[in-house]
């Protein structure tokens, strides 16, 4: 995919867990390998599931060789002069200066692909996520199968001992199937403690 004469230029793939946004980000890499572009990619170093810290890989089993960063700074430092393809997965864990590097990559003519889930176990926006989806050329927002109902799932269910995790739970827990599902909408289920209050105050009043 190119845009116009000019290279540089930003693609956003966003979605819930378990929707296949890094085997698509390994799909467009192996891609660009094989249409002999110079590339390197970059991974959070939050993530060191599956395959492990240096490579990015997909539920499926799939992956390719990354470079784990604490900041997005880190990124910018290490790309090289001629790199022509950057590719960055988990980008929901770095700070908000990514959005300041991958603009400044795209400026200087490199195609910039990152990946990362759009929203957290609450259902808010997750770290610089939005911005991100804001600011590029192609965003592509990908769904999952909610494991309650089947329909399409927009939202990750955190389980903690087999239990929804509580809305003032830490915003970021690394985990896989045995910590997350993908869920709909109207199976997402998020106990706030406000809402426990109200329901022991009801059992109370009934007394």
């Amino acid at each position: 995919m190119y845009h116009g004469a000019r290279p540089g230029w930003i693609e956003v793939i966003a979605g819930v867990m378990f929707s296949g946004k890094s085997e698509e980000l390994i799909r467009r890499v192996r891609r660009g390998i094989i249409a002999r572009r110079r590339v390197q990619v970059f991974k959070s170093h939050l993530d060191a599931r599956y395959a492990g810290l240096y490579s990015v890989s997909s539920h499926n089993g799939t992956e390719v060789d990354a470079t784990p960063v604490d900041t997005a700074a880190e990124i910018f430092r290490q790309v090289r002069p001629d790199t022509e393809i950057v590719a960055v997965d988990e980008v929901q864990f770095l700070d908000r200066g990514i959005i300041e590097v991958v603009t400044a990559l795209a400026a200087r003519g490199v195609r910039v692909i990152v990946a990362g889930t759009d929203t957290d176990f609450r259902g808010e926006p997750f770290g610089a996520m939005g911005d991100l989806m804001t600011v590029a050329e192609t965003v592509d927002k990908l769904q999952a199968i909610c494991v309650i109902c089947g329909d399409l799932a927009c939202r990750n269910q955190r389980l903690v001992d087999g239990r929804p995790a509580r809305y003032e739970s830490p915003t970021i827990m690394v985990g896989g199937r045995e910590s997350y599902e993908a869920r709909c909408r109207h199976c997402h289920d998020v106990p706030r403690r406000d809402e426990d209050q109200a329901v022991l105050e009801l059992r109370a009043a009934a007394r």
